[in-house]
């Protein structure tokens, strides 16, 4: 562990508390590893565990024959008019993510005195978390390869009653459980079936238990396990309609345990390397190395978390950030807490937020070389196309694709809608999720024809949108919408709000350059032109609302108005000055209102892009020093550890490398906000968006990199000392070195 950054965290104790729980997760199942060594628990979770509360049925609102009239209202003057825009339904929060249940390995008391050393670990590199206790050793790991969460428990002889377990905190009272036992060749097949009250909607938990030796007898609905020598667990869980067949699950996962050479059956180190082939390829692609105290790195992470100063801890971090938003992307990217929670009552029902915490989360997909978040990305946007045409058709009327705020991934459709939040007038949204997916191809080369045919939909939605004028014959966005904040004294919906202009000029833009030489991308080029431009305000500030007399509310936690710096390149010190001051300006008088972890983050992937290190590392200090992690290294939503959330942990990998190394597809800026805090260190193997992998290595005497490109290319190089060009070709390395940063 001295030799570089650990890739993996331990613990000396138990997990008292699930949010403490290590985690793995291969982007469908996800499994939350805690308990004591009596009483191993695993919580099995799965993205499409969502409990229907009536958003199943929910519709977007059809508004748009009143549209005009609300459009006339608020250019007349009328601050208040968007409030009577609704079809005034109640808040319809989007279906809840749960856990499903927990496997539970209990076995005999230990007598007192009789507890030996106790360690619990998780391996980034694997996925593997692995609990010993004495001579016994259990250990945990969702498979890439088989789509299986598989537990194996070893040590002695072994004593254990296993069961399925609903009962976690906040179950609904009218939840419908049966579970089952019953005895195979291999040992025994658990089943837990549970209906969600009044509704027709289920799932289903198989768990196929193989056991080395010993017997195997009745236990209630679960099973007791007598002097074996090994115990191997396979877990699966389905959501379905109707009645479920357990039948073929079983088989299933049988025929997946057989899979052995010469009858044997496969074992536990068999299936851990089909996954670890897949995974470890992933995750080994970027690595951070801070040259940190040796001492340090060999901490326990709740140790770590007491040093937030310590390069060690964000080593750490980023490799537990990566790890984790690898882990939680695949059917769908992560949700608010990624792929885990271990509690029916989630927070803002775990759904997918797109104003912010999405976007931030999967901030680092493109750079930190993680294709397969930017594919579940994917999975969401395209899966939920007909839904986002929905919404243009009855909010606006108008042609192409609208994207909600919220969704549980089941659904893509804008319901969830208030006065205070109206989420539903937000036109923002279709563009900041398909920008991942621009960066993707940028970095990786070739263009994704659904993501060209998806810029196309949003460039037809403005055409139509886009159709009120102001005196001076510029295009004016109204209504408009800038999450969640409002101008000083009026209210929520209100015009050109500043994240919207910016928008709406990088759809248009990029979908015309997606489809050149056409007679539409003319015409959306023409439209983008005659948006107006930002606004300064008095205090020397970017306004949040380009329209004047619309004041800015400067304590809020979100930075919608800076989305012009970030993520997109629209304002940068190098080619906006102006406007890059401006930002700057806005960014120092921004609050941080109720201390939102996705705040601060945003807070330092803006002031990097501004190349502002002091300020991104105050930012970045906030959340180190405010609590903001538990002993799993997942994180929350709020500082001393309250409401279990991913945004912290998903997003602190983008934010370092926002600082170390920025990228255009004609631009390549090293160490733009590098913090004081950070002397040396190395990044390899971050990609860019012009087509080349990076390996970084700096210090006080020299900044030192390595360019591999995959197209030839002409870039602009800028350094602290100065700006100079690069012509790069494909499949040559290009050897960078400068005496200082």
């Amino acid at each position: 562990m001295t030799g570089g950054p650990v890739h993996g965290t331990w613990e000396p104790r138990p997990a008292a508390r699930w949010e403490d729980g290590f985690l793995s997760g291969n982007g469908h199942h996800g499994a939350l590893v805690f308990g004591d060594p009596d009483d191993d628990r695993v919580v099995v979770t799965h993205h499409t565990l969502v409990r229907p509360n009536g958003a199943e049925h929910a519709r977007p609102p059809e508004l748009a024959a009143r549209l005009a009239d609300v459009q006339d209202r608020l250019l007349a003057g009328d601050l208040t008019a968007a409030e009577d825009f609704t079809d005034g339904r109640p808040l319809q929060w989007v279906q809840p993510f749960h856990p499903g249940f927990q496997t539970r390995l209990r076995r005999p008391p230990t007598a007192p005195g009789g507890r030996r050393r106790y360690r619990r670990a998780v391996d980034f590199a694997t996925g593997e978390v692995t609990t010993a206790d004495g001579d016994r050793t259990s250990r945990v790991f969702v498979s890439r390869a088989d789509d299986v969460i598989v537990q194996h428990v070893s040590g002695g002889r072994l004593t254990l009653d296993v069961s399925l377990d609903h009962r976690l905190p906040g179950a609904p009272a009218g939840l419908r459980v049966a579970r089952g036992a019953l005895r195979t060749p291999e040992g025994a097949a658990l089943t837990l079936h549970a209906r969600y009250p009044g509704s027709d909607r289920s799932y289903t938990g198989v768990a196929l238990l193989a056991v080395t030796g010993g017997r195997t007898l009745p236990a209630g609905a679960g099973v007791r396990v007598e002097d074996a020598e090994s115990v191997l667990l396979l877990t699966r869980v389905r959501r379905h309609t109707g009645e479920p067949d357990v039948t073929e699950e079983t088989r299933a996962l049988r025929a997946l345990l057989a899979d052995g050479t010469h009858g044997t059956l496969l074992s536990y180190g068999t299936l851990l390397d089909r996954h670890t082939r897949l995974h470890r390829t992933a995750y080994e692609r970027v690595t951070l190395d801070l040259a940190a105290d040796p001492a340090e790195r060999a901490l326990p992470g709740s140790e770590l978390l007491r040093r937030p100063g310590s390069p060690a801890l964000l080593e750490r971090l980023f490799a537990a950030g990566r790890y984790h938003l690898l882990s939680a992307g695949g059917l769908l990217p992560p949700r608010l807490t990624g792929l885990w929670t271990g509690d029916w009552d989630t927070a803002w029902s775990g759904a997918f937020t797109t104003n912010a915490n999405l976007n931030l989360q999967t901030a680092s997909a493109a750079a930190a070389d993680l294709p397969e978040v930017t594919a579940a990305l994917a999975n969401l946007v395209h899966g939920q196309l007909d839904d986002w045409r929905e919404n243009a058709r009855a909010v606006f009327g108008a042609r192409g694709v609208v994207a909600p705020s919220h969704t549980d991934g089941e659904s893509g459709l804008t319901y969830h809608f208030s006065r205070e939040y109206p989420l539903h007038l937000w036109t923002a949204g279709a563009d900041w999720l398909l920008k991942p997916l621009v960066d993707h191809d940028e970095t990786h080369g070739g263009h994704d024809p659904r993501t060209v045919a998806a810029l196309a939909e949003v460039a037809r939605f403005y055409e139509d949108f886009l159709t009120r004028t102001d005196a001076d014959g510029r295009l004016v966005v109204v209504p408009s919408y800038s999450p969640e904040n409002r101008p000083t004294g009026a209210s929520w919906g209100s015009l050109d709000a500043a994240m919207d202009l910016s928008a709406a000029r990088h759809a248009l833009r990029t979908a015309a350059d997606h489809h050149p030489d056409t007679p539409e991308a003319a015409r959306w080029r023409a439209l983008a032109d005659r948006l107006p431009p930002h606004r300064v305000n008095a205090d020397g500030a970017l306004a949040e609302w380009a329209r004047p007399g619309l004041d800015d509310t400067y304590d809020h936690r979100h930075l919608s108005h800076l989305y012009a710096v970030w993520p997109l390149d629209e304002i940068t010190p190098h080619d906006t000055p102006h406007l890059a001051a401006a930002a700057h300006r806005a960014l120092c008088l921004r609050g941080a209102e109720n201390d939102s972890a996705h705040g601060h983050l945003h807070h330092a992937l803006i002031a990097a892009r501004l190349g502002d290190a002091d300020r991104a590392a105050h930012a970045l200090a906030q959340v180190l020093e405010g609590d903001y992690f538990h002993a799993s290294l997942m994180s929350a939503h709020y500082p001393n550890r309250h409401v279990y959330n991913a945004d912290a942990a998903h997003t602190l990998p983008a934010v370092l490398i926002e600082t170390l190394v920025q990228s255009t597809p004609d631009r390549l800026v090293l160490l733009p906000a590098l913090p004081t805090a950070l002397p040396r260190g190395r990044l390899l193997g971050v990609r860019t968006r012009f087509g080349a992998v990076l390996d970084l290595a700096w210090s006080p005497e020299e900044t030192h990199a390595v360019l591999r490109p995959t197209r030839t290319r002409r870039v602009e190089l800028r350094t602290s000392s100065g700006t100079s060009v690069l012509d790069l070709v494909a499949g040559e390395d290009h050897v960078l070195r400068t005496k200082a940063w």
